[in-house]
């Protein structure tokens, strides 16, 4: 839970009536403010400018869609600290999001600690307490460690690539690629592509 200090709203954008109550009640356990919304649309009909408040939101929805949406916050200039959730087939459509903004995306189902650490990242850049930064010289350092084969599925990866189709690209058996996911995520000390992209992107 954050401080009592540091209060914001979560507008959560999620279409499936299930998942949205399930987001919201995890979330307000935790001691958060949920704003639920049923589409982008709905979001946009009640969304408050003067609200401390970020968002969760779901890439695929009807009408418009998660991406749009950005795009249409972007370029009127609205800041909202943004975490994409969605499904495991659209990563490519999560790395679009991760490039336009988003400070994370989670696939689904989203554990109960993943999101949470989500939101406390947003609290984070929401109160000016800086993530730390990852000096390039390190990052590097990191990357030279890779093997050339593993360069070669760290730029697939950064593509939003699936494992089936890095393992077609590269002519390899998928459990090889997970292997060298595995071994990437350890020597780049990342949990998973978004911290990728948020250190090469």
């Amino acid at each position: 839970m954050t401080d009592k200090n540091e209060h914001f709203s979560i507008y959560i954008v999620e279409d499936d009536d299930a998942v949205l109550k399930s987001l919201c009640a995890l979330l307000s356990s935790h001691g958060h403010e949920t704003i639920p919304c049923t589409s982008a649309e709905h979001f946009l009909q009640i969304f408050d400018p003067d609200l401390r408040a970020c968002m969760i939101l779901d890439l695929r929805l009807p009408g418009i869609s998660g991406i749009q949406l950005q795009n249409h916050l972007n370029d009127n200039g609205i800041y909202l600290p943004i975490v994409v959730i969605t499904a495991h087939g659209d990563v490519q459509v999560a790395v679009k999001a991760m490039r336009a903004g988003a400070i994370d995306f989670i696939e689904k189902p989203a554990s109960q600690e993943q999101l949470l650490e989500a939101v406390g990242m947003v609290s984070g850049l929401l109160f000016n307490r800086q993530p730390p930064i990852i000096s390039k010289k390190i990052v590097a350092s990191r990357l030279d460690k890779l093997t050339d084969r593993e360069r070669e599925v760290l730029d697939q990866l950064l593509l939003g690539k699936l494992n089936k189709e890095i393992a077609n690209e590269l002519g390899v058996s998928q459990r090889t690629v997970e292997g060298h996911r595995s071994r990437i995520r350890d020597k780049m000390h990342a949990r998973g592509v978004a911290d990728l992209i948020r250190m090469l992107g």
